[in-house]
């Protein structure tokens, strides 16, 4: 058994449709876990379940909206009918909007923290619920990671409803540890440097992308894969008393 292996634990992970979240999705199912994809819109996880369930994994498409309790509550109950309870649940839907903090639209500033910070808190409550009802306190296996940012504790510029709510997740995550630190539950967060992605890859071509680079010392953006050897510690047997962690993973572009 390797530090990494999920297998006979079921995790959850929401905003799997594309982005960090599917690439941690995928890579506990190929770590042996039965997965839950969790997002808005589960059309745009049909590929990734196929993916998954082709490769003789254990995959379920479930709709959640982080930010409407109901719908959080409703995709759990559709994944313990599915596969059963989560003992992991990687919390990492998000949404960030650009601007001058003079210029940004109130509603949008709600928005970010209203995805970001009730969303993650709601994952997870909820997370903790069920892993508590099915016996996390004798087991010990619950395990919570929450995805945030280096913008947790760096400075990024035109961001700062985004960086509000991810060093919001990093105390969360540390107050949410102490206090479930007795119910069998390990909750830790992973902050994560810049990443090209589907989204960005373009920018990052362009000019201001490439100064941004060239100012990081090792010059270079991260892969959505250089997540996972983390992130599948923290969510396995072998993190047993690790937990209110705070993990940069950004090949040292915040130093």
């Amino acid at each position: 058994m390797t530090d990494q292996t999920l297998a006979g634990r079921i995790v959850l992970v929401t905003g799997a449709s594309s982005g960090i979240g599917a690439h941690l999705a995928l890579a506990a199912a190929q770590a042996g876990a039965g997965v839950a994809l969790a997002a808005r819109r589960t059309d745009r996880l049909a590929d990734l379940v196929g993916q998954i369930q082709a490769a003789g994994g254990k995959a379920l498409a479930v709709a959640m909206d982080v930010e409407d309790e109901a719908s959080v509550i409703a995709a759990y109950d559709a994944v313990e009918a599915g596969l059963g309870t989560p003992d992991a649940v990687i919390a990492n839907a998000g949404i960030s909007i650009q601007g001058s903090a003079l210029d940004i639209a109130i509603d949008d500033f709600d928005k970010v923290l209203a995805v970001n910070t009730r969303g993650m808190f709601l994952t997870a409550r909820e997370g903790a619920r069920r892993m508590i009802a099915a016996g996390s306190p004798a087991s010990g296996r619950g395990r919570v990671l929450l995805v945030a940012s280096i913008g947790a504790h760096t400075v990024l510029p035109g961001l700062t409803p985004y960086c509000t709510s991810k060093a919001g997740t990093a105390m969360m995550g540390k107050s949410l540890a102490r206090e479930w630190a007795r119910k069998g539950i390990n909750v830790n967060v992973l902050c994560p440097g810049y990443i090209r992605t589907e989204l960005n890859s373009d920018w990052f071509d362009q000019e201001g992308g490439q100064k941004l680079v060239a100012s990081f010392p090792r010059k270079r953006l991260m892969a959505e894969s250089d997540l996972a050897p983390m992130a599948l510690h923290l969510c396995s047997d072998a993190s047993a008393t690790i937990t209110g962690g705070v993990f940069t993973v950004d090949d040292g572009q915040s130093l």
